[in-house]
């Protein structure tokens, strides 16, 4: 884990970072779509995921995977103190993550620009979201908003 988050000017095109690893159980699944309301049975009636779904097991929503990645990339300290703002992004669900499914994040700085505003850029990032088995379970495309170096953090004023 990094001690404190990249700035913008620390970030390299091409520079390559690994999450560690979490296993998704049947608690985070139940929690996140009774709290989310994402009430099909697929997520919580366990007769129908036996009979009628493909899996045979409790299957995680695309969006959870996407959060608990995101959650996954915050503990590398990658953007600690330093992003500012996530700007959106474009998000492919590949494969289904299951209940015991176990989940690490490749994360790759593809590309990055000045803003008009000094005290801070663009940063572009690849993630790529892999299970036990290394097989990508989902990919995203992010920008966020980064501090630039000569910031002070919680600073409205660049140099």
């Amino acid at each position: 884990m990094l001690g404190r988050g990249l700035t913008f000017e620390e970030h390299s095109i091409g520079a390559r970072y690994h999450t560690l690893a979490r296993t998704v159980s049947e608690t985070d699944i139940v929690n996140f779509v009774n709290q989310c309301g994402f009430t099909e049975p697929l997520f919580m009636d366990m007769e129908f995921v036996q009979k009628e779904s493909v899996f045979g097991r409790r299957a995680a929503p695309g969006a959870l995977t996407f959060a608990l990645s995101e959650g996954l990339i915050m503990q590398t300290g990658l953007i600690h103190g330093t992003g500012m703002a996530w700007l959106g992004g474009e998000i492919r669900v590949v494969a289904p993550v299951l209940e015991g499914d176990t989940l690490r994040v490749e994360v790759e700085v593809m590309d990055k620009r000045e803003t008009k505003k000094p005290d801070r850029g663009i940063v572009t990032y690849a993630h790529r979201v892999l299970n036990q088995r290394s097989e990508m379970v989902l990919e995203a495309r992010v920008q966020r908003m980064i501090r630039r170096a000569d910031v002070a953090p919680g600073s409205s004023h660049a140099r």
